[in-house]
């Protein structure tokens, strides 16, 4: 058997940058990864998916399944087990990361990486990566950054799924200007200080589609966060603490919501020192 970690992805910020011919939006994105996520498991045998964890209920195992769609473009077979922890369309490339782990495990397998993994998805190509850096282009231009410095998050979802098409139509304006320059940052302040100088351009059009967005935002910061804000197309949203106790105290408490909330901290980064 082999397993494979598929880490939920976070757009610390996330500018609209355009929109091409065919219809894709260009983006233009920090994204991390964090150190909660779905589980892989990998089997020799025929093509197959099961599906199983607290989040399953949410996911059909159809041939429309990421999963699967990533096995056949890399051109594998094997019976695949996806455990499923995080909450489905909730802006954290749940589906994507799972599409990138079954091609890291096929890989592992003997499979090559397919070229263009973006045609599962925008975020299939930094899921693969599955370390820092920015994105840009429709998702298929990654630069990669330092190693960040270590976070301590809450990660909050009110349970309400948001569908990326439906948030990207509500858009007022879809040329905005790009990130400014990313620096490497010295310390968690430095780059919360950074982030506070940009945005999600994707958090108010998903505010105006699920009110519950704001809720949950001002309750992280309420709950002492430094910074709160919406990841991808959401719904759910982020919040930056200064330790991992505050951290976890406003977990349990946001929990107390119905919520689904879960305090965390950065992958470690899989790239050599």
């Amino acid at each position: 058997m082999i397993v494979e970690f598929a880490p939920a992805k976070l757009n610390l910020a996330l500018h609209v940058t355009g929109r091409r011919a065919d219809g894709y939006h260009l983006l233009d994105s920090l994204v991390c990864f964090a150190a909660i996520g779905d589980r892989i498991a990998l089997t020799p045998g025929p093509l197959s998916l099961t599906i199983d964890g607290p989040f399953a209920a949410g996911l059909s195992a159809d041939a429309d399944n990421l999963c699967l769609r990533a096995a056949r473009l890399a051109g594998g077979q094997a019976a695949i087990t996806l455990t499923k922890a995080l909450p489905v369309a909730s802006g954290i490339g749940g589906g994507s990361a799972d599409a990138a782990a079954v091609l890291r495990g096929l890989a592992r397998m003997g499979h090559p990486l397919p070229d263009r993994s973006e045609r599962l998805g925008a975020d299939v190509p930094v899921c693969l990566a599955g370390s820092p850096a920015r994105m840009q282009g429709i998702g298929e231009l990654l630069t990669p950054l330092p190693a960040l410095p270590t976070l301590h998050l809450v990660l909050v979802n009110p349970g309400v799924a948001v569908p990326t098409p439906a948030i990207f139509a509500r858009l007022g304006r879809r040329d905005n200007p790009p990130l400014p320059p990313v620096p490497a940052f010295p310390d968690a302040p430095a780059l919360i200080g950074w982030l506070q100088t940009v945005r999600n351009d994707l958090q108010p059009p998903a505010i105006a589609a699920a009110p519950v967005i704001a809720d949950v935002l001002q309750a992280l910061e309420a709950s002492g966060a430094r910074l709160a804000r919406m990841s991808g197309s959401g719904a759910t949203c982020f919040g930056l603490f200064p330790d991992a106790s505050q951290a976890a105290a406003a977990a349990a408490a946001l929990a107390r919501n119905g919520w689904w909330a879960v305090a965390s901290e950065l992958a470690p980064d899989p790239r050599p020192r």
